[in-house]
């Protein structure tokens, strides 16, 4: 005779019969075996005895389980999901950050670079200035050199004229055309 204990049954142990899983309230931590998308366990087989000795008649494939083990192996593989999805994460929010710091870096760069060239334009245009200037002063500079030569001639001229008339005093005023009219 073939027969099944119902679930109700006061003989059997209720696995969720302690203080918190009495009033239906339990996370995903508590049964994490509830929430996994593994593959579906076998459904426990109902016990069945014909000649009433307490061997089953089939042989059972799975090794027996106590009620209170709990597969460690999906609720594993769902802590790793979760360490991949934040280091996934992470990872994305530093690349984004390495992007805006590169983009910074490159925006001051280029800020850099534009006033390096307008202190080039400027040191430039000081530099034409001052080359301007240097050429008009060394014109200058060569007209009054010549200047200088011209005078410093005159100068040799009238003191030799003025030694002359020294050594030989109004001897010579009557050979001076403007002298000779004025007598």
């Amino acid at each position: 005779m073939l027969s099944t204990l119902p679930s109700s049954d006061p003989l059997l142990p209720n696995p969720f019969s302690a203080a918190g899983y009495a009033n239906g309230c339990f996370s995903l931590w508590d049964c994490p075996d509830l929430f996994t998308c593994s593959k579906p366990t076998n459904s426990p087989k109902p016990v069945t005895s014909s000649s009433g000795s307490d061997e089953p008649n089939q042989p059972n494939d799975e090794p027996d389980r106590s009620l209170d083990e709990k597969p460690a192996r999906p609720y594993r593989d769902m802590v790793i999901d979760e360490r991949k999805r934040r280091r996934m994460l992470s990872n994305r929010e530093s690349a984004r950050r390495s992007r805006m710091r590169k983009q910074r870096h490159l925006e001051n760069l280029r800020n850099q670079l534009n006033k390096c060239r307008v202190e080039n334009r400027e040191l430039n245009n000081r530099l034409q200035f001052i080359v301007h200037h240097l050429n008009r002063i060394r014109t200058e500079n060569q007209w009054l050199r010549s200047e200088r030569t011209v005078l410093w001639q005159k100068l040799s001229d009238f003191t030799q004229i003025l030694v002359f008339q020294e050594l030989h005093p109004l001897d010579h005023i009557s050979n001076i055309p403007c002298m000779v009219a004025m007598q």
